[in-house]
This record gives structure tokens, C-alpha cells and sequence, in this order.
């Protein structure tokens, strides 16, 4: 209720630019342009924790980009997911063409039939989530996956991931601290493996800093694969697996599954890990983690692109 209030609030009665204050609008004319003006570009931060995918960003995390973000993921300028998600929509279509290139030069998907592009959101911690009163990459890529379909790309979102553990707050740690931090801490939710094996996967997040973020949602998300190489390389089998019945073509749907994975994702998070593991298994196919894409990622990591 309070998402829906908040997101009506946001079109009736814009307040103010999410970028730069201008009063009377959601995002004014400028971070518009500041936000989805530049081209998309490969990320990659110093030092890469291991695993990480090949990562495209939209926007430097900085000044109206960087304000922008805040205000919709801190102080619930729900509006904002609109623009947000175009920007990302932009760097997954990016990561994917990059994917496609050294396979098929005539730019058609490798993977080929219609299945859809599979975009999964790192998750929030649920403590966070009550807190902001929603989850911000979610709601992002939601708006990304609904843009994509405008494009004509077939695209879903599946939120399959889960935090199996409480975790520290990431704000104030290095580089291998946030590693440590975050080591294990995501699992697919019990269900949710044969999803994974519907269509390329792209993982997604509003913000990449350190890529650590990331880089456990693809174990994560690689874990439940048999660990053949595919065109976009090798995935899985790495330890500490469960799974997520959570595709997602817009809010309505995504609301209905939410209830529907609530008591699975409460039951998951207080079990052990090994009974966790037990009952997840293996998929049948191969979960294809493509690429990984957000809407910003820190300016030090846009020097990949000086080489």
C-alpha cells in the first residue's frame, strides 16, 4: 500500500528534480540528459573481484546521476524508476550485443528462438526493504524489462535471488571487506533454477562500486548450473546454491508472485545452509550468465576504457 500511495503521490504531485532540485518535475531536461546522454560504456573496478561479468554501465555515479539514484532508493521518489530503468535497459542491450559479437556477425540473439532475456536484480537485504518500503534494483529493472519489450527485445525479470544471511552494511568497507561480507550471503530461491534456464541471464543493480555486489550474485546464480561452456563462457558449479519461482513481467504480476515465494524466502533464510543445499539440486540445462549491467558503476572504473 505504501508503494502504491508513494507511486501515485510521485505523478500527481511531482516535487522536485531527483537530479538537481528544480522544482515542479520528477527529472528535469538536463539529468535527463546527463543520465542516458553518454554512451554506454564496459566498467570494470580495481581490484575486479573474481567472477565478476563482463559489466556495462550507463551513467558515471556522480553528481545528478549519483542524486538521482539516492532519491529513489533512499527517499522514495518511486517516479524516478521510469528514467532509471531506460538508462539500464540501455547498458543490457549494450552488454548483449557485446556478448553476440565474436558468435554471430548478422547481430541475431546466439541463443536463439524467442526466449526472453532474463534480467536478475541483485536484492536488497529485507531489513532494507522495510525500511525504504521497497526494493530499489527490482523496481529498476522492472522498468528496464518493460522498455526492452518496447524495443521488441523479449525481456522478464526474475527475481530468484535471495540473502540466505544477514550481512553488514557495505557502506565504509574496502574492497576485500565487502568480498568477505557478502561471501555466501545470496542464494536462487527453491523453485527458481529451471527459470534460469529459460533465456540468457543478465544480472542487474542499480549501482556497481566495488563489483563485489555482483560478483556474489553470480555464484550465486551460477551455482545451480552443471558448469558446461557455453558462447558467453563457463558457468557453475560453485558451492551454496537454492532456488526462486519469481518472473516478473511488471508490478502487478511481481506483487503475485511475492506472496506466493514469501513463506519459501522466510522458511529459506532461517534454515541451515546444508539443508538449504540438500534440497536444491541441480538445473537440467545450462544457466547462461551473459553479462551484467547498471545504471551507474563508480568513475574509477570507466579507465578500462583509456586501454
Amino acid at each position: 500500500m505504501r508503494g502504491w500511495w508513494q507511486d501515485l503521490t510521485d505523478l500527481v504531485l511531482p516535487g522536485e528534480c531527483g537530479g538537481c532540485g528544480v522544482p515542479r518535475t520528477v527529472l528535469c531536461a538536463r539529468c535527463r540528459a546527463v543520465l542516458g546522454g553518454s554512451a554506454v560504456r564496459r566498467v570494470r573496478p580495481v581490484p575486479e573481484p573474481p567472477g565478476l561479468p563482463v559489466v556495462h554501465a550507463a551513467a558515471r555515479y556522480a553528481d545528478e546521476v549519483r542524486a538521482t539514484l539516492l532519491a529513489h532508493k533512499e527517499r522514495g521518489a518511486l517516479a524516478l524508476a521510469g528514467p532509471l530503468g531506460v538508462a539500464l535497459a540501455e547498458a543490457v542491450q549494450a552488454g548483449l550485443r557485446d556478448a553476440r559479437a565474436p558468435t554471430r556477425a548478422d547481430g541475431a540473439r546466439p541463443w536463439g528462438g524467442r526466449a526472453p532475456v532474463l534480467l536478475v536484480p541483485v536484492p536488497s537485504g529485507r531489513r532494507a526493504v522495510r525500511a525504504r518500503g521497497h526494493d530499489p534494483a527490482r523496481r529498476i529493472a522492472l522498468a528496464a524489462a518493460g522498455e526492452l519489450r518496447r524495443r521488441g527485445l523479449p525481456a522478464r525479470v526474475a527475481g530468484v535471488l535471495r540473502q540466505r544471511r544477514a550481512v553488514a552494511d557495505q557502506s565504509g568497507l574496502n574492497s576485500r571487506q565487502r568480498l568477505d561480507n557478502l561471501a555466501g550471503a545470496l542464494a536462487v530461491a527453491p523453485g527458481g533454477a529451471r527459470l534460469l534456464s529459460g533465456g540468457p541471464v543478465v544480472l542487474v543493480d542499480d549501482v556497481m562500486t566495488t563489483g563485489a555486489s555482483l560478483a556474489e550474485a553470480a555464484r550465486a546464480v551460477r551455482a545451480v548450473s552443471g558448469g558446461r561452456r557455453t558462447a558467453f563462457g563457463v558457468t557453475g558449479p560453485i558451492p551454496n546454491a537454492s532456488w526462486a519461482p519469481a518472473v516478473y513481467a511488471g508490478e502487478t504480476w511481481e506483487s503475485r508472485e511475492e506472496q506466493n515465494v514469501g513463506s519459501t524466502r522466510e522458511r529459506t533464510g532461517r534454515r541451515p545452509a546444508r539443508q538449504v543445499n540438500a534440497g536444491a539440486g541441480h538445473v537440467g540445462g545450462v544457466v547462461e550468465v551473459v553479462c551484467a549491467a547498471v545504471v551507474a558503476a563508480t568513475p574509477d572504473s570507466f579507465e578500462i576504457n583509456r586501454n
